[in-house]
Parts: structure tokens; sequence; C-alpha cells
């Protein structure tokens, strides 16, 4: 029995779930695979059938090596036009910008046989005519993932393990995510192991996540500055509910907060719960973080929910959906304890696309009205409300950059955006979106020096 996927119960992607499907049918019959996000999940073992070769270039997504072994080769193409005319809401003085990013990305999976099998994947990254480039916009040619796999099937469960360059994504991708939204992805250095059984999965990690560099080709490493160790379990209850929670250590050197600098070690709980029921989905998660920056201690948390009714038996079947989010801000300055959230890996998609929501001292409502026009067509529509959990910390923006001058000023209140978003699959290979979010900006904003502020991204993705 398959064990079902965590982003079955959610929902996870926003641009890419029109295109994840199964291999097999519910009897067993094999179909012919389909493009995943991660594309190191597909598997296109299915084509040593030839009839299911039915697509032009099928003979090197399956090419038999003799025996048991196998290769199949990749490719992802993505281009984004967006249009940001207030980055970090024009504080900085930035004015206007319209640029072009750029995903190209090239992959060869070489099963040697049933337990073994290596991953690897080249990646360009570039973004044209950004007037300021940030770490996450650009990645000229590197070595994105690579890493040998080890599976074995036993009568009470299966065993995985990885080793080398390769990502990783949880949940809802709040804290510890891929990064699909930017447009370089996170990928880590990593140890893997997990055990599955069809109700429980254990995982491990031991990692160091990648340092990019845009100097010259392969000059990406380890950043050695920063560690992110897991211990994580998952338990599926029936078929359509599922509960986890983890342990994670996240340390980094030379950290900097408003209010504490240093060495920074941040121990982690988190747990989570999702899943549907009737026409009801929902998934809530709390995380507690403890530990040291320096000399002061950490006292931080943060709490996030999503829920939501879909009206199935009516014409485009709409969901109605709130999210609630929240998180700690440190609420007294010189008092020897850092209260900041530390958002840790967060993907850029969570809230919007645009960049002016970070996951530190936030209070986060967000009601949001989808519906499906057509097949393969999602158009979602949605209004944003956010507060500071305290006036003593800033106002942040992905990841979790303080704006400059928001601190210890001000009101709660830190504005409201319009969220409207489509997305359409052409095709099983080919897939479009289109997201537009205006941000009013409050009175703290303002007199920090911002004002309101408007996004547009239009993306077209290509997936072999």
């Amino acid at each position: 029995m398959k064990r079902p996927l965590p982003s079955r119960l959610a929902g996870l992607s926003l641009v890419l779930l029109p295109l994840i499907g199964s291999g097999a049918h519910a009897d067993g019959e094999e179909t012919r695979p389909t493009i995943k996000a991660n594309r190191w999940q597909e598997d296109w073992s299915a084509l040593a059938s030839p009839a299911l070769r039915t697509e032009p270039l099928d003979n090197l997504k399956y090419i038999p090596l003799g025996s048991d072994a196998w290769l199949s080769l990749g490719a992802t193409l993505r281009e984004r036009l967006e249009m940001n005319d207030a980055a970090n809401f024009g504080t900085k003085g930035t004015a206007r910008d319209n640029y072009l990013l750029q995903r190209f990305q090239v992959h060869a999976d070489l099963h040697f046989n049933e337990h073994w099998r290596l991953f690897t994947q080249l990646e360009d990254v570039r973004a044209y005519d950004k007037t300021t480039l940030g770490g996450a916009d650009q990645n000229r040619l590197d070595l994105r993932l690579a890493f040998l796999e080890y599976i074995n099937a036993f009568d009470s469960g299966t065993l995985k393990s990885r080793v080398g360059r390769q990502d990783f994504a949880f949940d809802l991708q709040r804290f510890v995510s891929s990064r699909d939204g930017p447009n370089v992805r996170q990928s880590f250095d990593a140890l893997w192991a997990d055990w599955e059984t069809t109700q429980w999965r254990f995982i491990g990690i031991v990692s160091h996540p990648v340092q990019y560099r845009d100097d010259q080709d392969f000059d990406d490493t380890s950043n050695n500055a920063v560690r992110f160790d897991m211990l994580r379990v998952e338990h599926v209850v029936g078929n359509n509910q599922e509960l986890s929670a983890y342990y994670a250590l996240y340390q980094r050197d030379d950290a900097q907060y408003l209010d504490a600098s240093g060495s920074e070690e941040r121990h982690i709980v988190d747990a989570r719960y999702a899943g549907t029921a009737a026409n009801v989905d929902w998934d809530l998660e709390a995380m507690l973080q403890g530990g040291t920056v320096g000399a002061k201690d950490i006292r931080a948390w943060a709490g996030g929910s999503r829920v939501g009714y879909t009206f199935a038996d009516q014409p485009w079947t709409p969901r109605l959906g709130l999210q609630l989010d929240i998180a700690s801000g440190d609420s007294h300055a010189g008092d020897g304890r850092v209260g900041t959230f530390n958002p840790l890996f967060p993907n850029g998609y969570y809230f919007t696309l645009a960049g002016y929501t970070g996951y530190s001292n936030l209070i986060h409502v967000k009601p949001s009205l989808t519906v499906k026009p057509l097949p393969g067509l999602s158009v979602q529509t949605a209004i944003g409300l956010l507060w500071r959990q305290t006036t003593d910390d800033a106002v942040y923006t992905q990841p979790n950059i303080a704006v400059a001058n928001t601190a210890g000023t001000g009101q709660r209140w830190t504005g409201a955006y319009a969220q409207l978003r489509t997305d359409y699959a052409f095709t099983a290979n080919l897939s479009g979106a289109v997201e537009a979010v205006h941000y009013d900006a409050g009175q703290t904003l303002r007199e920090a020096g911002g004002h309101d502020s408007n996004y547009l991204g239009v993306e077209m993705k290509f997936s072999w």
C-alpha cells in the first residue's frame, strides 16, 4: 500500500498542482508518469512498456542500460516577468523595477538497480534588468542537486536514505521549504534517512544549507556558518488526516537581530495537524523556539492555520478560505531576551510572491475565494490584513528583513493587501500563472518613508 503524500492533504502547490498526478490507476494498471514540482520525485520506469511511449523524446525519458539499470533525462524552464514599483515599500529609495527572472534546469536520474540511484541537476538562474540583485535572484551555471539514494522495502516498512546535495520541504512550507517562489531554490548538503510504513514515517536530517554565489560557474558551497538538523515523525490518521511533529536545531554564526548579535543556537519544536472531512479542509501548525543569540536567551513562537470549505456540487467548485498567522516579535529591547521569531527557510509564495510580508512580528488575517471555471484553471482572490504582534519590534519583509525606522514606533496596524492569482495548466508539460498584489501601507510604514506598493508577476513554465 502506497503511503499518502502530505501534499495531497493540503494542496501545497499554488503553481504546479494541476501537473502533479499518479503513475498508476487504483486497479494497479500502469499509466504514463507525470511531471512533479520536485523532479527527483518522478519515476519513469513505467516507460519500460512500449505502449506508454507516446510522446516525442520518450526514448530519453527511459534509457535501458542493461540488467536493472536505466537512465532518465529531463529539463525545466521557468520564465517570470515581474513588475514591482516599491520593493521594501520604497523605504530604501528603490524606484519602479521591471525585470525578467529565468530559471533553467537539466537533470539526469540514474538507477543502478532497484535499490540505488544517483540524481543530478544543473541549473542556470538569471535575473535580467533587475536593479538590485539579492541572494535568491541569480545563480548562473551551477550544481543544484547531486545525491546518492538507497531504498529497500521490507515486510514491516521501507528504508530510504540520501546523501549529498538535495532539497526538502515540509507541510505548507511555512518554515522549511524548497523556496520555489523566488528565482533560486533552496538546496541543502545533507544526510537524510527515513523509515516509512502505511501509517508512520520517521525522518532524520543533518544538513548545511547551500551558500549561493554568483561570481563564477560552479562556485556554490556548503554554508558552514549555518547548520540545520531535524528529527521528525508523521502519522496518517485514516485516509484524510495527518499529524506531524519535529524537533530541529538551527545554528548560525554571526547572527544579527535588532536587539542581539552573535552566534545563534535555536532549538525548535513544531507540531501540525492537517486533513479533510466532507467539504472542509484544514492545516494547523504551531512552533516554539528557544536557545540563545550571543549572551541573550531566545523566547519566540509562531502559529499558522488555513481552513476552507469547498462547494463541491456548485459550478466552478468555489472554495471559501481563511488564513490566520501570528509570529512573535521582540517586545522589550535590552531585557536580555530575543523574541523575534526566525522563519528559518520560508517559501516566498506562502503569503504572496510580492515579498511584502515576512513571518516575524506578525498578525495576519486573510480571507479568500478560489474558483475553477475550467479544467486546469484556478482563480484566487484574497484580502490580507496585517498588524505587528508588538510595536517594539519592526515590520518585516521576506524572508525576515526589518524595515528601517519601524521598530519601537508607530501603531500595530501595518497595512492591507489585495491579491489576485490565476493558474492554468495548458498541457501536462506547460503551465502559466499571473499574480497581482496591491499593498496599502499603514501609517507606521508611511512615517518610515514607505508608501503603497504594487506587484505584478506573469509566469510560464515548461517541464520535460
